[in-house]
């Protein structure tokens, strides 16, 4: 349990890593300030231009990746039986620290670009159908959020596929405990969309278009 705990803590502090946050002070800005108040990927590209969307998805993304390989390579190295598991929780973390940071009174992001550099560890027939399942709806309904939630409902069918088919390098008895956590992250996906889920239902939504320009 404590080295579950501190994976997930290693993925926090990673995940306090603001790039949206970062880029707006630069600019002279507060990203919390302007659009949705949101310190994530859409509400940079819509405060700053698709140039400033790409590079905090980018920042986003890799602070998850690097948080999950850091955080095996080095529990490989001590427990090999939970090295595969290791990764996940601190993707977990880092997501949990993106969504709420301290010094920003836990006010962050929604964590999509965090779960991206989480997919992005997957086989890569996987991560082609997240990047299907996200900008297919996006491209033609314009609505991110509704990708964003659509690619985590891959994640956990596309996890479950995976590990009952023995793909993924984790035992068996792991399994369970790996399905939750996949889960977690899928529900506080959904919890940080429920706004979006209920402009979604009653058809008024923002929509965003990902290439325009500022």
């Amino acid at each position: 349990m404590i080295v579950r705990l501190v994976c997930i803590v290693i993925g926090y502090l990673f995940g306090l890593f603001q790039t949206a946050y970062f880029y707006g002070r630069y600019k002279g800005i507060d990203i919390r300030k302007v659009g949705s108040g949101n310190a994530g990927t859409t509400n940079a590209l819509r405060a700053f231009g698709t140039g400033a969307g790409v590079l905090v998805f980018a920042g986003d993304c890799l602070k998850c990746l690097l948080a999950v390989l850091v955080v095996r390579a080095v529990i490989g190295k001590m427990n090999p039986d939970l090295q595969y598991l290791a990764g996940i929780y601190a993707a977990f973390g880092c997501i949990l620290g993106h969504n709420f940071p301290f010094f920003m009174n836990f006010k962050g992001g929604k964590g999509i670009a965090c779960t991206a550099g989480l997919v992005l560890t997957y086989p890569l027939p996987m991560i082609i159908i997240e990047l299907a399942l996200f900008f297919g709806p996006a491209f033609l309904t314009h609505y991110v959020s509704l990708g964003s939630l659509l690619i985590n409902i891959g994640l956990i069918v596309g996890t479950v596929i995976l590990g009952s088919r023995g793909v993924l390098p984790i035992r068996t008895s792991s399994l369970p405990e790996l399905y939750i956590l996949i889960i977690l992250i899928a529900a506080l996906a959904f919890y940080q969309h429920r706004e979006n889920i209920k402009r979604l239902i009653a058809g008024n939504e923002r929509k965003t278009y990902l290439f325009k320009k500022k």
